[in-house]
């Protein structure tokens, strides 16, 4: 197990690590994993073969631990030094009775509890029993107490520290934005309607003057046209007289 830490430690101080691996390592206890590893909050130990948590260090941060398929029987007093431990994962072991349990009642920020495939689970209204001594508790082998299951999600959301506020939050910002491009699009419309009513008025004003010159020009020689032949020769009589006096 040694070796398997130094590995995935890959050059970082344990300071520095959140998430650790050490699952198929084989060991019996744990061994070389120690209270450096203070900001740990994911812990893996699937498979190692542990019969004991002796050797269990002080992991103030730790939030998600999976032993699950060991060979556990008691001991989970030990876990005491990780109070923010809220997914348990003991699927796999040899746990017999609620006696063996008892030490997780005082943990209150645990919500996800597995012991399926232990001979705890065998017990006489087990979930009852095991609901009614972790009050924290949320879920039990992916269920909860109406038989609803687990949303892996919401399990997500708890270990990583997501909480209701911070969506609310994101929320009313995406809200805020939404509304503000709505404005902008809106005035674009807006204007962009505006400039068309403008060339529009603008086309329909010259087409007008455009209709009135006609319109004069028709009249004028539609008057012409109505004259008397007696009048039209009166008329050409005076344009005559008018040409000679101006020569």
């Amino acid at each position: 197990m040694e070796k398997r830490i130094e590995l995935e430690k890959r050059g970082k101080d344990a300071a520095d690590i959140k998430e650790l691996n050490l699952d198929n390592c084989r060991s019996t206890s744990i061994v070389g994993l120690t209270d450096e590893f203070c900001n740990l909050e994911s812990l893996s130990l699937i498979n190692v073969g542990l019969t004991s948590l002796k050797g269990f260090p002080r992991l103030p941060n730790l939030k998600k631990l999976e032993l699950s398929d060991n060979r556990i029987v008691n001991g989970l007093n030990i876990l005491a030094t990780s109070p923010k431990l809220s997914h348990l994962n003991l699927s796999g072991n040899r746990i017999k009775d609620l006696e063996t349990l008892k030490p997780l009642q005082d943990f209150k920020n645990l919500r996800n509890l597995d012991l399926f495939n232990n001979e705890a689970t065998m017990m006489a209204d087990y979930r009852e029993r095991v609901f009614k001594l972790i009050p924290s508790l949320k879920f039990l082998d992916g269920y909860d107490a109406e038989e609803h299951e687990v949303d892996e999600s919401d399990v997500d959301d708890e270990v990583n520290g997501n909480d209701d506020d911070s969506d609310e939050e994101g929320n009313e910002d995406e809200g805020t934005s939404d509304e503000d491009e709505e404005y902008v699009g809106l005035n674009a419309v807006y204007s962009e309607n505006l400039d068309e009513m403008t060339d529009e008025g603008d086309y329909e004003a010259g087409e007008e003057e455009e209709e009135e010159d006609g319109i004069e020009e028709e009249e004028e020689e539609g008057d012409e046209e109505n004259e008397t032949p007696e009048e039209q020769t009166r008329g050409k009589k005076r344009k005559h007289e008018d040409e000679s006096e101006g020569n």
